[in-house]
C-alpha cells in the first residue's frame, strides 16, 4: 500500500490529500485540483492522487476553497471511488456514462 503515498512524497510537491468523514454526513476533502462535476447523487473531484468519485443522496457543496484545494461537502455518503489507470475499466465505464 505504501507505493500509492510515496509517489507525492518522491516529488517533492506540498500537496497533501485528505479525506474526513463526520458520520457518513459530512467530507472535507483536501488536495483538490478540481471539481470536475457535481449534482445531488455524485461529485467528481480531480486530485492530486487521482480522480474521486463520491456518491450519495442529498449531497450539498459546503465549501469549496479553490486556492487552497479544499472541498467540504455535505449529505449521505454512500461510496467513494477512486478512479485511476489500475482499474481503468471501471473508470472507462464511468466515464462513459457522466458523458453519454
Amino acid at each position: 500500500m505504501s507505493q500509492y503515498y510515496d509517489t507525492n512524497s518522491a516529488k517533492g510537491t506540498a500537496h497533501e490529500h485528505d479525506v474526513v468523514m463526520r458520520g457518513r454526513k459530512l467530507l472535507d476533502i483536501t488536495g483538490v485540483k478540481q471539481v470536475e462535476s457535481f449534482d445531488n447523487e455524485e461529485f467528481l473531484l480531480e486530485t492530486v492522487m487521482g480522480f474521486l468519485a463520491i456518491r450519495g443522496q442529498n449531497l450539498q457543496m459546503k465549501n469549496l476553497d479553490v486556492d487552497k484545494g479544499i472541498v467540504s461537502i455535505k449529505g449521505k455518503v454512500f461510496d467513494l471511488v477512486y478512479l485511476d489507470d489500475q482499474h481503468g475499466e471501471k473508470a472507462k465505464g464511468f466515464f462513459s456514462k457522466l458523458f453519454r
